[in-house]
């Protein structure tokens, strides 16, 4: 029989409990001023995330999808062009390529982080490669070291892909500030999420930046001025303001995303047929998701039984992107990628979630696997 009680995949009502006044204050302050787009608090953002992340810009997007297209053009990508990347992604790391008529390039992934296999990006470089996009899956970061040195060598642009990874470190210093510029999104599940759509590009390239910010507003400096054919691509004001309450609080709801991980490695360590999440040597993990990988073919069968408890799970992603429709016929097999595609599962996560809740998703996972 199962549970009364649903356990979701996210639960973000005790966030908004918490920080309710200064929401409020917040919003209301931007409702008073009547600066709904541009505001001050955009640019106060902006600040406030260069400085967190050790990054000399910011721009502030409409979305973490804007970042990645507005990033390849000011770094230069153009039709023709190929752009290397993972196949085991959001549809939209490889999407942001096709919008430019540029190619993404797919590179199978490591079987324990999920992330880019570095050992494998140099055999993918062309005379038409101009960029790679590593991706910080799940919350854990990229091996970024050699990315970077094959980029330095072979005079390649490296455009992180932080959407799941805000607040994440690699080598001491946070994702986002280790390429040429970086993605990041905003959405509201995110480590760092507004309650809409919202993104920020980050770079230490002045150029870039320039052109990033051109971009956003139609491919303008001056209001009428336009040189470029842009996009419409700003933050929102109110979004700002929230993501200003809720940046204070990060780090600990990051340490805290770390402790409820530890719990579910302890509980899992000894159930048959269960990989849980490994950590690369050195590579930080601020667990955007939990994904174990469920092994012997028992993936779905686990899934249904959690849902008969009334626990929700989520499968990131069941067709790696090389696999969709449209790159399946120009794409080669990614092995990895496809076992990972029909494996991995990820459970409940969120900050402070309770840990009577995550006993029961825990009891649950180990009632269903005694069945099999």
């Amino acid at each position: 029989m199962g549970s009364a009680a649903k356990i979701p995949l996210i639960d973000m009502s005790a966030e908004v409990t918490a920080l309710w006044d200064e929401l409020n204050a917040a919003i209301q302050k931007v409702l008073r001023s009547g600066a709904f787009i541009g505001g001050a608090e955009v640019g106060e953002l902006e600040k406030r995330i260069a400085n967190y992340l050790g990054s000399k810009h910011a721009i502030a997007l409409n979305s973490g999808t804007d970042a990645l297209v507005i990033a390849l053009r000011a770094m230069g990508v153009e039709a023709g062009d190929e752009v290397i990347t993972t196949p085991f992604t959001f549809f939209a790391t490889a999407e942001a390529v096709s919008h430019l008529g540029a190619k993404p390039v797919f590179v199978d992934v490591d079987p324990d982080t999920f992330n880019i296999d570095p050992a494998l990006i140099d055999k993918a470089v062309t005379a038409k490669t101009r960029a790679i996009i590593p991706v910080h899956l799940f919350g854990q970061a990229a091996e970024m070291r050699p990315i970077m040195a094959l980029a330095e060598k072979r005079g390649l642009k490296v455009l992180e892909d932080v959407a799941q990874a805000f607040g994440s470190a690699y080598g001491g210093k946070k994702l986002g500030a280790i390429g040429h510029a970086a993605a990041h999104s905003f959405f509201p599940t995110k480590n760092l999420g507004c309650y809409g759509d919202g993104g920020m590009l980050t770079t230490d390239d002045d150029r870039i930046a320039e052109l990033s910010r051109m971009l956003r507003t139609h491919g303008a400096k001056v209001k009428y001025q336009n040189e470029l054919v842009g996009y419409n691509s700003r933050l929102d004001t109110i979004q700002a303001a929230i993501l200003s309450v809720k940046l204070p609080h990060l780090d600990r709801w990051l340490d805290s995303r770390r402790a409820i991980a530890r719990r579910y490695d302890e509980g899992l360590s000894r159930l048959s047929g269960i990989v849980t999440p490994k950590r690369g040597e050195g590579l930080d993990h601020s667990f955007y998701a939990y994904t174990i990988r469920v092994t012997g073919g028992k993936r779905d069968e686990l899934r249904a039984a959690l849902a008969v408890d009334g626990i929700e799970t989520m499968i990131y992603y069941p067709t790696p992107v090389h696999r969709l429709p449209l790159y399946r016929d120009a794409a080669p097999s990614m092995k990895v990628a496809e076992r990972l595609a029909g494996e991995v599962l990820s459970l409940p996560i969120w900050p402070n979630m309770p840990e009577e809740t995550q006993a029961t998703v825990l009891d649950s996972l180990k009632r269903a696997v005694s069945k099999y």
